[in-house]
C-alpha cells in the first residue's frame, strides 16, 4: 500500500509539472501571438503613411496642371508680342504704339532707308530729298500710287478728311510762312507723320507738337 502510494505521489507530482508546463508553453505562444498584431499595427501605420505621402503628389500634379494652363494663357496672349521683330519694336516706341499694331513691314523699312537722308529743294535720292520728293517716292513704292508734283499740286489731288478721320497713308498739309500749301508729310498712327523737314531731315514728328499744331491745314486721301 506504501508503495501504491508512492507511486501515485510520483504520478501526481508529475502530472503537475506538466499542467505548469503547458501554462508556460500557453504564456509563451500567448506572447508570440500580441506580437502578430504588432507587426499588423506597424503596417497600417506604414499604409497610412504611404497615403499620406500620395496626398501632397496629387496636389502637385494639380498645381502642376494649374501653372501649365497660366502659361498656355499667357503664351496665346502674347504670342504676337513673342513674335515681334526688331523694327516693329522700334516704331512701336517712335509711335508710342502697341508693337501689335506696327503691321506695314513694308512702309517701315522704306522709312528706315530713307531715315535722316538731308533735307534739299528739289532733291529725289539719297544724298538730299525735300517734302514733295520724299512723299511722291513713299507713295509710289510702298503704296503704288504714281504721285507726282510739289505740295501745292498734292493738296489738289486729295480728298479733304478731318483730322479724327487720318489712317496710314493719308497725307497732311502745312502752311508755313505762306498762304498756300507749302509742306507736306503721310501719315502713320496716333498723330505721328513721317516727312522731309528742313531741319533734320526725314524724321517722324507729332501733329500736337505745337509747330506742327500752328501750321497745320489739313489731311488728305488719294
Amino acid at each position: 500500500m506504501i508503495r501504491v502510494k508512492g507511486h501515485l505521489l510520483v504520478k501526481l507530482s508529475i502530472c503537475a509539472l506538466s499542467l505548469s508546463s503547458c501554462a508556460s508553453l500557453k504564456k509563451g505562444t500567448a506572447k508570440k501571438q500580441t506580437s502578430v498584431p504588432a507587426t499588423a499595427n506597424n503596417n497600417r501605420v506604414e499604409f497610412i503613411d504611404g497615403i499620406a505621402t500620395k496626398r501632397p503628389v496629387r496636389n502637385a500634379s494639380r498645381d502642376n496642371n494649374r501653372d501649365i494652363s497660366i502659361s498656355r494663357n499667357i503664351t496665346r496672349g502674347s504670342a504676337n508680342l513673342e513674335n515681334a521683330q526688331s523694327w516693329q519694336f522700334k516704331y512701336a516706341q517712335l509711335l508710342d504704339v502697341a508693337v501689335e499694331d506696327v503691321l506695314n513691314q513694308k512702309l517701315y523699312s522704306f522709312i528706315d532707308d530713307w531715315y535722316g537722308t538731308p533735307y534739299r529743294l528739289g532733291g529725289k535720292t539719297r544724298d538730299g530729298i525735300d517734302c514733295s520728293g520724299f512723299v511722291n517716292t513713299l507713295m509710289n513704292t510702298v503704296f503704288q500710287m504714281g504721285l507726282s508734283g510739289n505740295s501745292a499740286d498734292l493738296y489738289t489731288q486729295v480728298k479733304r478728311v478731318k483730322p479724327h478721320e487720318l489712317h496710314e497713308g493719308d497725307l497732311v498739309f502745312f502752311r508755313i510762312h505762306h498762304k498756300r500749301i507749302s509742306h507736306v508729310g503721310i501719315y502713320l498712327e496716333n498723330d505721328k507723320f513721317v516727312h522731309a523737314s528742313t531741319s533734320a531731315g526725314v524724321m517722324i514728328s507729332d501733329l500736337n507738337e505745337p509747330y506742327w499744331k500752328r501750321y497745320f491745314a489739313g489731311g488728305g486721301r488719294l
